[in-house]
């Protein structure tokens, strides 16, 4: 997973992303975590855009399974390497954003960088004319389900949560994953790809650069496919 990883001066002033489409359920968690255990070697943020072949719900790594399975008949149900709470999937614009641990992304507090990844998120809708705003506060519905009230810092649009996120911080990085959900109507997903590319710059104090996994990345997320995403024992360890 090494583009431009032979100048490491270059990378510093440089961060990633890619649209890897429509996935498997289970690949998608596991492609989000190998990308964390690499983003160090890598050495600058990796964003990566991504959607579902099948409905699909996850749910936080430290949540536990009979709980979650008892409110949402989705199947699977699919353990999260980040925190947080149930999220549906289908047709939400999802996301994740893996963070090399000497960034400076990764030094914030968990509200600071959950807050500033939303404030991108609105920076991004904003430059194409839809405005949202974060939430000062909290509302809570319905226990441990993340869309069906909103957190401090959540991004909200006409007063109702539009993206959460789900973080997990650890030595090899920080690694956000988030969903917007409904997509706005007004907006294409190519649309709101563009609008995070055209105001990340800022963010990230870098250079956005496009990236292609390679086969290192890609053979190790369908390892953690089987070992754990697709594995019911994994799944149900709490």
């Amino acid at each position: 997973m090494a583009a431009n990883s032979s100048n490491p001066s270059q990378l510093k002033k440089t961060w990633f992303h890619f649209d890897s489409g429509a996935g498997e359920p289970a690949f998608n968690m596991a492609l989000d975590e190998a990308s964390l255990e690499s983003v160090a070697a890598l050495g600058s943020p990796v964003l990566r855009f991504y959607g579902w072949t099948a409905p699909a719900a996850t749910f936080g790594y430290f949540q536990k399974f009979d709980e979650i399975a008892a409110t949402t008949l989705l199947r699977p149900l699919i353990r999260r390497p980040t925190g947080g709470g149930l999220v549906p999937h289908l047709n939400d614009w999802t996301y994740s954003l893996a963070v090399p641990p000497d960034h400076l992304w990764y030094a914030l507090r968990a509200e600071d960088s959950y807050a500033q990844m939303h404030r991108w998120l609105q920076t991004a809708f904003a430059s194409a004319g839809m405005q949202t705003e974060l939430a000062t506060c909290c509302r809570k519905e319905i226990t441990g389900q993340c869309f069906a009230g909103y957190e401090k810092f959540d991004l909200l649009h006409l007063g109702c949560k539009l993206a959460g996120a789900a973080q997990r911080r650890n030595k090899l990085g920080l690694l956000i994953q988030g969903s917007i959900q409904p997509p706005p109507a007004n907006f294409d997903r190519q649309r709101f790809i563009a609008a995070m590319l055209e105001t990340g710059n800022a963010l990230l104090v870098a250079k956005a650069q496009a990236f292609t996994p390679d086969t290192a990345l890609l053979q190790r997320a369908n390892q953690m496919v089987n070992d754990r995403y697709a594995n019911d024992r994994h799944n149900r360890r709490r």
